[in-house]
């Protein structure tokens, strides 16, 4: 009965794939895996793997949105969304790898502490916000260079473009508004705040209807756009 009252759980759907550029694949809670494409249903408990060169939005069931970059491992631990139920909003997300930007909606607007994005160094709860995380796994040992330059060292990196966030660890906690830059290097150093943009990029193909972040200057701050280049009912 457990078992079954899981999978039933890990069943349900959570979203739909808007646009995407590449293979796309979900990682299914019974370990099946599944090609997904354009109109495809995502559902709780699904591990979605963006490979190399593959953009991928989700327009989940309150209309936020998550846009994969390449090379992500990204889980829908869970969401539950009801406009008549609000006590009953779940969204816990967990990045593995890769990066990704995510857009509130009806959820994160009426229950912001229901949101968490969990990453190996620290999660990120909302305050009603546009944002863009990337993790960048350590390549062996050694000491971790200071989040500077071109390239991103080891860590979760994140660029607030609307609201707030937070990004909490072991180390500590902190918050973060519309055009900062954060870092944190691992589970037990608290979160800065970046000066600049340390090289942080998001640019999804055109029709994804997206912002694009720290193109051309690194040290541009993200500016929101609302064109619409499709429109998916």
């Amino acid at each position: 009965m457990v078992a079954v009252t899981v999978l039933t759980w890990a069943g349900q759907v959570a979203g739909t794939v808007v646009h995407v550029s590449g293979p796309l694949m979900a990682k299914k809670a019974d370990g099946s895996v599944k090609i997904l494409a354009r109109k495809s249903e995502v559902e709780q408990g699904d591990t979605l793997v963006a490979e190399k060169n593959t953009y991928a939005q989700i327009r989940f069931i309150d209309n936020s949105e998550i846009t994969l970059r390449p090379d992500t491992t990204f889980k829908i631990e869970s969401f539950a969304y009801d406009e008549a139920k609000p006590d009953a909003d779940s969204a816990s997300f967990d990045l593995v790898k890769g990066g990704l930007r995510s857009v509130t909606g009806l959820l994160g607007k009426r229950n912001k502490q229901k949101f968490s994005l969990k990453t190996p160094t620290a999660t990120i709860g909302i305050r009603g916000t546009t944002f863009i995380a990337q993790y960048v796994p350590a390549a062996g040992g050694g000491a971790v260079k200071a989040p500077v330059g071109p390239s991103l060292p080891p860590g979760l990196h994140v660029s607030v473009t609307d609201g707030q966030i937070v990004m909490t660890n072991p180390g500590g906690s902190l918050n973060f508004n519309a055009g900062q830059f954060g870092y944190v290097r691992n589970n037990i150093t608290p979160p800065i705040i970046v000066p600049v943009n340390p090289g942080l990029n998001f640019t999804p193909p055109p029709t994804f209807s997206s912002t694009s972040v720290g193109t051309g200057n690194p040290g541009s701050i993200p500016t929101r756009t609302d064109a619409v280049d499709c429109e998916v009912r």
